[in-house]
């Protein structure tokens, strides 16, 4: 008898232990789930909830919980774990690195373009990087990936792709032809001239592409990337600068030569290649084709008056020269805000912004822009609209009712945004499709 009391007391003793764990267990849980709520509820409140590309989708039936994705997340805040499973938090904050994806041990992740609600405007392509026209392939921003590191990976992986089946017998200037510069052009570059092919490399504007616009200290890469005939770039914060002579540095060593401010206006397809033309009136033909220009093509306009004038740019390339001007940046991207923080110091500066919050903006430059104007070295003006622009002012109207209200001002940056080369791509025969929460990386099941 007191043997089965002793067993009765220590079972109950183990019971109650157990319950007790259990119970710190759930309230953690419900803890760590209501501090994922409120971060939720202010991301919806700030517009940063909805994806604004690339995203992660998590199979909450096979989460497991591990937390492994947002550990390996090199940004803050995307993902979190409410009610023991991974959630998104602030989707529109993704660019893309995938290392949620690689990292859960169940494959619970997919990475997703556009949503149910918000579509994205995508050229079609396989896995090959090929294009719905047979030669034409297409890698980096244009494709969905923005991101330097998988940009730099696509054109690698093109060009190794399109080299398999290019036929020696065909008679034409170039077994390839590469269209921009950029991070995935440099890229595709470097591992044409590995694989020995006669190829052609045109940029539009200046080596570097849509990097080359950036402003010269800006950090354009976070993570190691590995660059064909160069090896791993480790550095962690890698910027602008550093950058562009890791790619010169690369190029020149190789004997690869970039024609620049070519931009090319046709590409048409004959018999056995494919006909390039440019904006300086020479055409080359090459046996296949990749597009590795940047998704804004064309800088996005206001369309209203003076905006032709010597004052207004599209880009910010040399803050630290400038000093003791009246600066209005307009748009409410990463591009603006970064612009109008280089400018502050030593400048007054107006951030026009057409919506009433900044919605899509990495977390560090929203910390920045709040405390610029807290402390008041950015005046931002939400809810505005400029209406013109003269050579010592530009004017504005708010939603409020405001209109025709005068500014002094000596330079205006607009940043708004680029428009895709849609009509350039349906040009060339290419299939525009708008993906609507489509799956750009998953496991095979």
């Amino acid at each position: 008898m007191e043997v089965l009391i002793e067993k009765i007391v220590t079972y109950s003793v183990v019971v109650i232990l157990i319950g007790i764990l259990l119970l710190i267990y759930i309230r953690k849980q419900r803890r760590e789930s209501r501090i994922v709520d409120e971060k939720i509820r202010i991301s919806k409140e700030e517009g940063i909830h909805e994806p604004v590309s690339l995203h992660p989708v998590v199979d909450v039936g096979s989460c497991i919980r591990t937390g492994a994705c947002i550990t390996a997340c090199p940004e803050h805040d995307i993902l979190g774990i409410r009610n023991g499973k991974a959630t998104i938090i602030n989707a529109s904050h993704c660019v893309g690195h995938g290392a949620c994806f690689h990292a859960c041990p169940v494959e619970a992740i997919t990475l997703c373009i556009g949503t149910e609600k918000r579509g994205v405007d995508l050229p079609h392509v396989n896995q090959s990087f090929e294009s719905n026209v047979a030669g034409l392939y297409i890698a980096g921003e244009i494709g969905g990936m923005g991101l330097i590191k998988n940009a730099v990976s696509q054109g690698k992986q093109a060009v190794e792709n399109l080299t398999k089946t290019i036929v020696k017998e065909t008679v034409a200037d170039y077994d390839l032809i590469i269209v921009g510069a950029g991070p995935a052009g440099i890229a595709a570059s470097l591992t044409a001239k590995k694989n020995n092919l006669r190829f052609l490399t045109l940029e539009q504007d200046t080596l570097g592409g849509t990097v080359f616009n950036f402003p010269r200290t800006k950090i354009v890469m976070t993570s190691p990337m590995d660059l064909p005939l160069y090896g791993k770039v480790k550095l962690n914060e890698t910027s602008k600068g550093e950058l562009l002579e890791i790619w010169h540095k690369v190029l020149a060593k190789n004997d690869i030569s970039i024609v620049q401010n070519t931009k090319v206006e046709t590409i048409v397809w004959k018999s056995g290649y494919f006909d390039v033309g440019t904006s300086t009136g020479n055409s080359h033909t090459a046996k296949k084709v990749l597009l590795a220009i940047g998704r804004r093509g064309t800088p996005r306009k206001l369309n209203i008056a003076g905006e032709e004038l010597e004052k207004v740019a599209y880009r910010l390339l040399e803050p630290e020269i400038i000093e003791g001007k009246r600066i209005v940046v307009v748009g409410g991207g990463d591009s603006a805000i970064e612009s109008a923080l280089q400018l502050m110091d030593k400048n007054t500066v107006h951030l026009v912004y057409r919506s009433d919050a900044f919605g899509r903006i990495k977390p560090k430059n929203n910390e920045k822009i709040k405390k610029a104007m807290a402390d008041k070295a950015v005046i931002v003006l939400y809810n505005t609209n400029l209406t013109s622009i003269e050579g010592d002012s530009v004017y504005y109207s708010t939603k409020d009712g405001g209109q025709n209200v005068k500014l002094e001002n000596d330079l205006v940056y607009i940043l708004a945004g680029g428009e895709l080369p849609t009509a350039f791509l349906e040009k060339s025969g290419i299939t525009i499709t708008r993906k609507f929460g489509e799956a750009i990386l998953k496991h095979e099941k």
